[in-house]
């Protein structure tokens, strides 16, 4: 097989159309925090009620997470049998809807529970986007398919910090002083609605054979249990007075539940997914990957406004930095590590590079916080460059999955390792909003941070990168594609 032709292939076609999906998928996701933010600083009625109105903001992006990452493993298991491109089409459409009705809301559990079903919708998306990838692309260019197609994901972050300010400023003038938040969730809905119809066409395969309905009956099964858990765990806490924090570590039992149901009952089935000791690893290495993703994508905007004394928008355009690294650091990320391969060093070598380079500039970043630092085009600048590295070890990592995972169970392995590491996910927003609300500085939460990175770095040493795809045995698996 000639894969260096010149020209747009179909698999590009396929890039182009996963990375609009990540882009809104990754803004309606990311929009919870600079809103968040914003209400706390406006005093809006329901999230205002709260004594610790910054623990109750990283709650409302735990409980999110909680929804996300259960849907994860199933949301996996079910396109590897009913098809990777219809479970991407549910999801966007499931993301859309509940990101416009979640303007609708005027309660706090009203718009809890609409951020949960967001998250329960979109938490199927990543296994089979990153499955898809890979049956598409050819072998020595999957690094960089999944660097270009997660740049939608830096896209969507930036949207999300960007735009809100804006929008608010906007719906305010149609909807009323204090109302202009819902705005957002307006138009980051309908615009995911949109892009959910153009995917949804252009996805179309003639051989799946499952309808929907099995789909939508599979995922609803898990979805409604999920939902109903999650909101009891939530208002048996709120009543007992347990402390937010408290509440996300609840959160995570069930998180373990479903981990322990996938051991015991598809253990057999699925044994290598569960079994391999370095896909474990790489399960347990993308909590500090997610960890670290959604602390700055949901706090980066308070970290900035409180440490430099300046406003939301200038801080939500300095916090956008962050984004811009992401769509500068996936795709070089993925090329890299494609190169790294074609020379036989593997892709593991930049990978862990890419990690200490990240977790040694974070550190950076908490130093200056705690020594007084002000300036917001010093906190851009460490922001960009620990982002910029961090971007670009993302599509290594997901490369290194794929490659270690069996071609019929991608979906489930994929779906695994994101179930694992939205443990990050969850306790992130929760126990970093706690942490500056006990100390009345970000500091701590950013050297927490730093430390989970490291850690990460340490653990991804003892990984065993599957070489059969170096030097000479790269033709050999090219050729038989």
């Amino acid at each position: 097989m000639q894969t260096n032709v010149k020209g747009w292939k179909h698999y590009h076609t396929v890039w182009l159309l996963l990375l609009l999906g990540w882009t809104v998928s990754a803004a309606d996701r990311a929009v919870t925090g600079p809103i968040v933010t914003w209400m706390i600083e406006n005093k809006v009625s329901f999230l205002m009620a709260a004594e610790h109105p910054h623990a109750l903001g990283g709650l409302v992006g735990s409980l999110f997470f909680t929804g996300y990452m259960l849907t994860q493993f199933p949301g996996g298991y079910y396109g590897d049998r009913f098809g990777h491109r219809r479970i991407i089409t549910i999801s966007l459409f499931v993301a859309a809807i509940t990101t416009v009705v979640s303007g609708f809301m005027s309660s706090l559990i009203g718009f809890v529970a609409l951020r949960v079903l967001t998250g329960l919708g979109e938490g199927v998306y990543y296994a089979n986007d990153r499955t898809l990838i890979t049956e598409v692309t050819p072998f020595e260019k999957r690094s960089l398919g999944m660097g270009v197609v997660i740049t939608g994901l830096a896209l969507g972050v930036t949207f999300a910090l960007l735009l809100p300010p804006y929008l608010i400023r906007w719906g305010n003038s149609l909807l009323g002083d204090g109302q202009g938040w819902r705005m957002v969730f307006f138009a980051f809905g309908i615009v995911t609605l949109i892009v959910a119809v153009v995917v949804s066409a252009c996805l179309k395969n003639k051989s799946d054979q499952a309808s929907y309905r099995d789909a939508l009956i599979g995922l609803g099964k898990y979805n409604i249990l999920f939902f109903l858990a999650i909101l009891g765990v939530f208002f048996i806490a709120d009543q007992a007075g347990l402390p937010s924090w408290g509440v996300a570590v609840i959160e995570l039992v069930l998180c373990f539940m479903l981990v322990g149901f996938a051991y015991i009952k598809k253990g057999t089935e699925l044994s290598k997914v569960l079994r391999d000791r370095s896909l474990v690893i790489m399960y347990i290495g993308h909590i500090a990957i997610l960890w670290n993703l959604w602390f700055f994508s949901f706090w980066s905007v308070s970290i900035i406004s409180e440490a430099a004394n300046t406003s939301f928008l200038q801080a939500a355009l300095t916090a956008t930095f962050n984004g811009v690294a992401g769509i500068i650091g996936f795709p070089a990320g993925g090329w890299l590590a494609d190169y790294a391969l074609r020379k036989n060093w593997g892709r593991k070598v930049v990978l862990v590079w890419f990690i200490l380079l990240q977790g040694i500039t974070t550190l950076i970043f908490g130093i200056y916080l705690i020594n007084g630092g002000k300036s917001a085009f010093v906190m851009g600048t460490l922001i960009f460059v620990a982002s910029l590295f961090f971007n670009a070890m993302q599509p290594i990592y997901h490369a290194i999955i794929a490659d270690l995972s069996e071609p019929n169970q991608r979906g489930a392995t994929f779906g695994m390792a994101n179930l694992v590491g939205e443990i990050g996910a969850v306790l992130s927003p929760a126990v970093s909003g706690t942490l500056r609300d006990a100390t009345n500085s970000w500091s701590p939460a950013v050297f927490l941070d730093a430390a989970i990175i490291l850690s990460f770095f340490v653990l991804v040493l003892f990984v065993k990168e599957r070489r059969v795809a170096m030097g000479q045995s790269i033709h050999q698996v090219i050729e038989n594609r």
